[in-house]
């Protein structure tokens, strides 16, 4: 199935975080907290100012991207959870690992 985003909304896959910590514990399931980190899937075309222009993301798809604890709607397509959110919601793209995929 294909989704498109509507205006300045983007589609996220979360990206799971470690199971163990730094010292070697192993974190079970229950103790885990939802990842604030996730990969944008698709974006939207942008929002519309007061004069009607499209304003572009300055996310797209294949960003690596932070956002906060209770950001988004879960959503589930082809049985994979993806969380909707506005791209407001977004803190920040984690620039190391964009740097990487688009030089490759």
């Amino acid at each position: 199935m294909k989704f498109r985003p509507l205006h300045d909304r983007i589609l996220v896959r979360r990206i799971e975080a470690e199971e163990k910590t730094a010292g070697g514990i192993i974190i079970p399931d229950t103790a885990k907290e939802k990842p604030s980190e996730g990969e944008v899937i698709a974006a939207g075309p942008g929002a519309r100012d007061d004069k009607g222009v499209v304003q572009p993301l300055d996310v797209e798809a294949g960003d690596r991207i932070l956002f906060g604890k209770w950001s988004g709607t879960e959503i589930r397509l082809d049985g994979e959870d993806y969380l909707i959110m506005k791209e407001s919601d977004v803190m920040g793209v984690i620039e190391s690992e964009a740097a990487a995929k688009k030089a490759a």
